[in-house]
């Protein structure tokens, strides 16, 4: 059984060479923020604080160190009208950060954050791209670059010693074992090591029925959290229900979850010469998927939803990671790509028979018809289990498909909106919902009197359009007729460190030129000359 389990992680990994990667390079130890203080206060923001309650203000929040210690209203947001009287006064040693007409939200949570590896080999473009469009905190699924490696970087995070995201190291079930899990016994003990490691959680791909029952049950007893991607080579006999029920807190993208609502069968009905390894086959027998699920708000239907709200579980789609599924030439040609798109990245997005996701080799009308119909279905009932007091979350699940670190965790944020979330219900899934996720609500994930300071801070209105926090901007038209970009992340703050979130991308932009420099690389569409 352990070589299915293998057979399932080789080919989602490690053909793609993303985890075989030893190389890639650590992020530098360099003092780049502002503080923390020993009192900061950002003054004349108006607030969206992450728990889904509409925006307040203006205010002045103050700071100590790295912990909200007042959050003060100053009157009303008519021009004149905002008090003297009561606004906090600065201590000396302090730090005033005039925010007046900026929108204040906490610092974003990615719940499917890897970092890089063979097509994205700089720690330090991964983190400042992430640090660029506010996110603040990452959960890493499955440590590809190896667990010593990313506790270092988690350990440095947190230390603040380089500037990147907090980090939390999830381990794929398994690695590091002398020998196949073959029993329960072993699953455990594996589950027991990892955790004596430093891992803050286990991902898991599959494995046979008992072991992942052990393996699920014995990670939940001692306390860390978990997530899954259903691998099509295991969900005949193990979903998203039994995960689930054993202890499984996430699962990631939404494998196993239509299988277990096959109406008319107990398996996909795939195609007779499907090829799993060949992924053009898994990728567009996945887009036929829903459509073969029971349909929404029938018994079947209601039953599974009914069973992951009673176990408090939480859905992390990762939407965007599949959009090019049903929009090649949308994601393939995204504004940011020849600015920020490393060279070996572009590479690894190519047609390939090896690189994981690039399933291009004959993808056109009929497949992508099937995936937005199969994107329709998915979302209705993620929306559903949010409007019924469900958990989701965002993840982006970059660098694969097309797309890129940060500017996929805001397209995440978008399609969120596309699934019927309310702007404010987008925010609070990037924000309290992650936070909840990790067992880290008591810290983050909402702009509160005695949590973390953690803010992403930007100049326009981000409920009025979500596309002001990618770093590039939105294009708007001005009263002059003239076409300027507005928004982009103006600050990111982390620990109470403030980090300029446009120099964040400018750094990203300079690491790119300069992995072009290297090579002459200039960005082609694939199969021009």
């Amino acid at each position: 059984m352990h070589r299915i389990y293998l057979s399932i992680a080789s080919i989602l990994f490690a053909a793609t060479s993303l985890f075989a990667q030893s190389g890639i390079k650590k992020a530098p130890e360099v003092k780049e923020g502002e503080g923390p203080y020993p009192q900061l206060i950002i003054r004349g923001v108006m607030l969206i604080d992450g728990t889904g309650a509409p925006p307040v203000g203006p205010v002045d929040i103050v700071v100590k160190q790295n912990r909200i210690v007042n959050i003060v209203s100053i009157g009303l947001p008519t021009p004149g009208m905002a008090s003297q009287g009561n606004r906090p006064q600065l201590e000396a040693g302090g730090k005033e950060l005039n925010c007046e007409g900026m929108y204040l939200m906490p610092g974003f949570v990615d719940m499917h954050g890897h970092i890089g590896g063979g097509q994205a080999p700089i720690a330090e473009y991964v983190f400042k791209l992430w640090m660029a469009h506010g996110v603040t905190t990452i959960r890493d699924p499955g440590s590809g670059n190896g667990l010593e490696w990313v506790l270092d970087q988690k350990n440095k995070s947190a230390q603040n010693l380089i500037t990147a995201p907090r980090i939390k190291a999830y381990v794929t079930f398994g690695t590091g074992s002398k020998e196949p899990i073959k029993t329960p016994e072993q699953a455990r003990a594996w589950v027991n090591d990892n955790k004596l490691k430093g891992a803050d959680g286990i991902k898991f791909f599959g494995a046979a029925p008992e072991i992942m029952d052990a393996a699920l049950r014995e990670n939940k007893r001692i306390g860390l959290r978990s997530a899954c991607h259903h691998a099509q080579l295991g969900v005949a006999r193990w979903n998203v229900v039994n995960s689930a029920n054993a202890g499984l807190t996430t699962m990631e993208h939404w494998y196993g979850l239509p299988e277990a609502m096959l109406p008319n069968s107990t398996i996909q009905n795939y195609p007779l010469n499907y090829n799993y390894s060949n992924e053009q086959n898994r990728f567009e027998e996945a887009g036929r998927l829903w459509k073969q699920a029971a349909a929404p708000y029938t018994p079947k239907w209601n039953a599974v939803m009914d069973t992951l709200l009673k176990l408090d579980f939480t859905l992390d789609p990762t939407f965007d990671t599949y959009e090019a599924a049903r929009d090649l030439h949308k994601a393939r040609r995204q504004e940011w790509h020849e600015t920020y798109t490393l060279p070996q990245l572009w590479a690894f997005y190519q047609p390939s028979r090896v690189a994981h996701g690039s399933f291009w080799f004959s993808w056109g009308t009929e497949q992508e018809v099937a995936w937005r119909e199969n994107f329709r279905l998915w979302m209705t009932f993620v929306n559903e289990y949010k409007n019924r007091g469900g958990r989701v979350t965002a993840g982006s699940d970059n660098a694969f498909i097309f797309q890129v670190y940060g500017f996929g965790y805001i397209r995440e944020l978008e399609l969120l909106r596309e699934a019927g979330f309310h702007p404010l219900e987008v925010i609070r899934s990037a924000t309290l919902y992650g936070a909840q996720a990790l067992g880290m609500e008591k810290e983050i994930g909402s702009v509160e009197i005695g949590k973390l300071a953690d803010f992403a801070i930007v100049d326009q209105n981000p409920l009025e359009n979500l596309q002001v926090l990618y770093g590039v901007g939105a294009i708007k038209l001005m009263d002059d007729n003239s076409v300027k970009r507005v928004g982009g992340v103006k600050y990111t703050i982390k620990d109470g460190i403030i980090y300029d979130a446009k120099k964040l991308l400018l750094d990203a932009k300079k690491i790119v030129d300069e992995e072009k420099a290297k090579s002459g690389f200039k960005l082609k569409q694939p199969g021009v000359d």
